[in-house]
C-alpha cells in the first residue's frame, strides 16, 4: 500500500505553484492538481511515507497562508486512489453506501476508513468540484458490508463535524447508477 498526500487551498495560483514545489521536493506521483469549487485547488501525491510527507511540507512552505487542509495518509487503500476523480458503474450491486461531507479531506480520510472496514468496492471519491466544495464517497457491496462501511467513514468526521449525511441503499435500482455519474 501506497502512503496519500493531499493539500486543500483557497488560491489557485498559490496551488499551482504548491504543486511544481511538491513534485520538485521529492520523488512523488502526481494523482491529480486541479481547481475545484469555490476556487480552491487540490493537490494529491502518492509514493513513499518520507518522500509524501516532504512533499507535501514543501507544498504547504511554497502556499504559506493559503492552505486550507492538509492530509498524510501512511498505508492507504489502494481503492481510494483509484476512486478518487474517477467513476465505475457495477453491473449489479446489492447495496448502495453514500457518505456526504464538509470538507474534501473529510472524505478522503472516510473513503479509507470504509475499505479498510469492510469488504466494499469505491465507486467514487468526488473531491469538492461542481459540488460548492462538498465532497462524498460512493461504495458497494453486500448490505451488511456496505453499512459497516458507511458506519466506518462517518465516525471518521463525526468528531469534528465535517460528516454531512450517511446512506445505505439496499437493493438499488439499476438505473440509480446511470443518474451518478
Amino acid at each position: 500500500m501506497e502512503t496519500i498526500g493531499f493539500l486543500e487551498l483557497n488560491s489557485i495560483a498559490k496551488g499551482i505553484e504548491a504543486a511544481d514545489a511538491m513534485l520538485k521536493a521529492a520523488e512523488v506521483r502526481l494523482v491529480a492538481a486541479r481547481p475545484s469549487c469555490p476556487g480552491k485547488y487540490h493537490v494529491l501525491v502518492t509514493g513513499e511515507v518520507a518522500a509524501v510527507q516532504s512533499s507535501v511540507e514543501a507544498g504547504e512552505e511554497a502556499a504559506a497562508g493559503s492552505v486550507v487542509d492538509r492530509v498524510v495518509i501512511p498505508r492507504v487503500h489502494p481503492q481510494v486512489i483509484e476512486a478518487i476523480g474517477l467513476s465505475s458503474v457495477p453491473e449489479r450491486a446489492n447495496a448502495v453506501g453514500i457518505l456526504e461531507y464538509f470538507s474534501v479531506t473529510a472524505s478522503i480520510y472516510g473513503a479509507d476508513a470504509a475499505v479498510k472496514a469492510a469488504d466494499v468496492t469505491l465507486l467514487e471519491v468526488r473531491l469538492g468540484t461542481g459540488i460548492g466544495g462538498k465532497s462524498f464517497v460512493v461504495m458497494t457491496g453486500d448490505v451488511s458490508a456496505v453499512t459497516e462501511g458507511v458506519e466506518a467513514g462517518a465516525a471518521s468526521a463525526e468528531r469534528s463535524g465535517l460528516l454531512v449525511s450517511q446512506v445505505v441503499i439496499p437493493s438499488p435500482h439499476p438505473e440509480l447508477f446511470e443518474s451518478l455519474y
